[in-house]
């Protein structure tokens, strides 16, 4: 019976160790550029080349300081200067390293309740914001942060004379339960991904 058990238990865990090894090959795999010529980082206020569209790309992650848990590896960077956002756009990646802000927020509302604004409490907020130009179509966006083990695609279709913005908003895990209440010290659980104002 033992043995039965074992067997089942490292059947799970090879699942398990086979999906995060996907996770991070196709993290890993986003990161290294195959073409060059999708997209052009925009500096400032400039106006695309004639026949392209400026994309603008917003993230934010917010985590906890640097050492707050004690057996966290040294090489996290959580907390630190340079973490790493990657985007790669039909076969293009670029990886964008964002110095972060302590941000401090009440943890309790004005009632002495627990906050429910997941971003409650005092860590450091990384904000990207970056602009590209790229050809008007459709375009498959690969969007990774190699440091929690996350990724996300999505398909987006843009139009000349537009410029757009694609957002992505953290979705944090929950506290212990029963509270349902998320936090960002628990870390990224998913992104809710917005064209403009709309999700999709």
């Amino acid at each position: 019976m033992k043995k039965a058990i074992m067997s089942v238990l490292a059947g799970v865990m090879s699942l398990l160790l086979i999906g995060c090894a996907g996770t991070s090959q196709a993290i890993h795999q986003s990161a290294q550029s195959q073409r060059m010529d999708v997209f052009m980082e925009i500096k400032n206020d400039a106006m695309p080349a004639q026949g392209f569209v400026i994309l603008t790309i917003k993230a934010t992650i917010k985590t906890h300081l640097e050492r707050y848990y004690a057996l966290e590896s040294k090489e996290s960077v959580h907390g630190k200067p340079g973490y790493p956002f990657v985007i790669n756009i039909d076969g293009q990646a670029a990886t964008w390293k964002v110095d972060g802000q302590k941000e401090s927020l009440p943890r309790y509302d004005k009632n002495g309740e627990t906050s429910r604004d997941p971003d409650a409490g005092e860590g450091i907020k990384y904000v990207l914001e970056k602009k590209i130009q790229l050809r008007p179509g459709a375009h498959k966006v690969f969007f990774s942060l190699p440091a929690d083990d996350y990724f996300k695609e999505v398909e987006v279709s843009l139009k000349e004379g537009n410029a757009p913005i694609l957002e992505f908003r953290p979705v944090y895990k929950y506290k212990t339960l029963p509270t349902r209440i998320p936090t960002f010290v628990k870390g990224i659980r998913d992104y809710e991904v917005y064209w403009g104002n709309t999700k999709i």
